[in-house]
């Protein structure tokens, strides 16, 4: 009897608030979400990109275009932010990390 692995199809069944480690917003509603292994860019409309931004439980605003999900960040310092079992970081101000730290603690 074999049992079939279900995998996620990131690309078919996208959730940005739980595949996403951040997004950077670009010109003219595209928006470029990066994860584990995949980048992704999708246009989106400006309420849709509104409600993303202002969805403080989840993306924090760490530079004019860039936002993290908090919940993805697994270690803070060195400057730094990193995110799970990847090798994806992102500099990160030191104020703007006790910010995040204070969410963390939550």
């Amino acid at each position: 009897m074999t049992v079939a692995l279900q995998h996620k199809n990131v690309y078919e069944d996208f959730d940005p608030r739980q595949d996403t480690l951040f997004f950077k917003v670009g010109a003219h509603g595209l928006i470029s979400f990066h994860g584990r292994n995949y980048n992704i860019k999708k246009r989106m409309s400006a309420d849709e990109r509104n409600r993303l931004v202002t969805d403080s439980a989840t993306f924090f605003r760490i530079a004019s275009d860039c936002y993290v999900n908090v919940r993805n960040i697994s270690v803070v310092g060195d400057h730094h932010l990193f995110f799970g079992d990847t090798s994806k970081r992102l500099p990160c101000s030191a104020r703007k990390q006790q910010l995040i730290r204070e969410l963390m603690d939550r």
